[in-house]
């Protein structure tokens, strides 16, 4: 499968990844500009980008842009470990591994649009789809009985004015999707909420009815304050759990140092490394690896 191929497939199945471009290399770098890969959210590589060194660092740095939603130019240079070089929207690493040369990879996380699930074939639920789309939110429009929520989805708005509420309503709150929203009266709404198959502290996560109150009347009104509510509940979310980390060196996926190179890598099982003693050890490649389990001593930290 080529890597174009693979991207699309990713993107059909809503699974996140990373595209990792080389924008420059200098010779004697086996990479070229325009090659292209693909890093997996559990760190595996698809395509090239450049030798076994250079993906250990596509790896790590690929991670922590999953981590961060923030794309990044990652300059990879020849030379002993040290100190990285950050800047804003980019960042260099030594590698010294490299045989010489030096490339820069553009890493572009392609991570998916929070799903919104909205149920009923209603003008609301119509209308609920076509402005939310423009907002970023992929809406799946689907009927009562079909309605099949996932653990990711970000919302689930019920508006199908009494055709299989109650299962999917169920079902949302149980796998904590954060936003559920049920389009009805007060009077119905608490009818609904109260045969609910749930908790009390999960049937009061329910809004209903939903929206927020700017008196709507028509479809398109009702729908832009359930969407307006939702981007509130995201935006608040968001702040409680604090800013946003920046592309830095405490972001992304565990780390560990490759005792043989002195490389940073990342600690995922795609990584190269063993067990040793008890203890599992990391490596920028399958060479420094295997010098490792042939002596392990030699590597040993001095005590």
């Amino acid at each position: 499968m080529s890597v174009t191929d693979a991207a699309a497939e990713l993107t059909r199945t809503r699974e996140p990844f990373v595209q990792a471009t080389v924008v420059r290399a200098q010779k004697p770098t086996s990479a070229h500009a325009g090659d292209t890969a693909l890093v997996r959210s559990d760190g595996s590589i698809d395509g090239f980008v450049g030798g076994t060194c250079a993906e250990a660092s596509v790896r790590e740095y690929g991670l922590m842009t999953l981590s961060t939603n923030e794309p990044l130019l990652l300059r990879i240079v020849p030379g002993d470990v040290g100190p990285q070089s950050t800047e804003e929207g980019a960042v260099t690493v030594a590698n010294p591994c490299l045989s010489g040369g030096a490339v820069e990879i553009f890493l572009e996380p392609r991570v998916p649009a929070p799903r919104m699930l909205v149920v009923g074939d209603s003008p609301v639920a119509e209308a609920l789809a076509a402005l939310g789309r423009p907002l970023g939110l992929d809406v799946a429009l689907v009927a009562g009985d079909e309605a099949a929520p996932a653990a990711g989805d970000a919302a689930l708005v019920v508006a199908s004015h009494g055709r299989g509420e109650e299962p999917a309503l169920a079902a949302a709150l149980r796998l904590g999707i954060p936003y559920v929203g049920l389009i009805a009266s007060r009077i119905r709404g608490a009818g609904v909420l109260a045969s609910l198959d749930v908790t009390d502290e999960q049937r009061s996560r329910v809004h209903s009815p939903a929206g927020l109150d700017i008196g709507g009347r028509t479809a398109a009104e009702i729908a832009l304050s359930v969407l307006a509510e939702i981007v509130q509940e995201r935006r608040a979310a968001e702040r409680h759990a604090g800013e946003r980390p920046s592309a830095g060196p405490d972001a992304g996926p565990a780390r560990a140092v490759d005792p043989v190179c002195g490389m940073t890598v990342a600690a995922v099982d795609s990584t190269p490394h063993a067990e040793v003693g008890g203890t599992t050890t990391w490596f920028c490649c399958e060479g420094c690896r295997t010098a490792f389990v042939a002596d392990p001593e030699r590597y040993a930290p001095a005590s």
